[in-house]
């Protein structure tokens, strides 16, 4: 069984990346092993021209480990994205939670991270919230979207939450 996998979905600014730093050490103090995933739509590229690893790249490797007694990273080209799952039982089959930022679209329950100050209307609308398979909503403004509300700030909330239902 892979990994379970938990999405913190919302528009552009909504504070995802907020909420993450305060929702990894929630986790973490639950004795849970935590990875996670960035979603970029746009791809990306974290190898910097020069380097050696760029280089082995440039030279025509396809994929490329740089490797120290502490910490690795993968560069692999790939046909097409890998799945969460895909992602989840290659990569962090030595987690017990991976939480995403992004994968809006993707199958896995999600965490909708909503400020009124930087949008007028969620993603998620109460009608559609199971068939999006929302877990949670993470908001700064009173809204009923049919799950579980929590503060912008309630990460402990959120976390037991989380914990709760994957059984961990």
């Amino acid at each position: 069984m892979s990994t379970p996998v938990v999405c913190m979905v919302g528009k552009k600014k909504s504070g995802k990346t907020t909420l993450l730093e305060k929702l990894i050490p929630a986790l973490k103090a639950r004795g849970l092993s935590v990875g996670t995933v960035k979603h970029d739509t746009h791809g990306f590229d974290i190898d910097r021209e020069g380097k050696d690893t760029w280089r082995h790249r440039e030279a025509g490797a396809e994929t490329v480990v740089i490797s120290s007694p502490n910490r690795l990273a993968v560069i692999k080209e790939t046909a097409s994205e890998m799945s969460l799952d895909q992602l989840a039982k290659t990569f962090f089959a030595d987690r017990d939670i991976v939480v995403t930022e992004g994968f809006f679209n993707s199958d896995m329950p999600k965490v909708e991270v909503f400020r009124a100050e930087a949008h007028a209307q969620p993603l998620c609308d109460p009608e559609t919230a199971w068939e999006r398979r929302l877990l949670a909503f993470v908001t700064d403004t009173e809204v009923d979207p049919g799950v579980p509300v929590f503060g912008l700030d309630d990460a402990d909330g959120l976390a037991a939450l989380i914990a709760d239902w994957f059984g961990l």
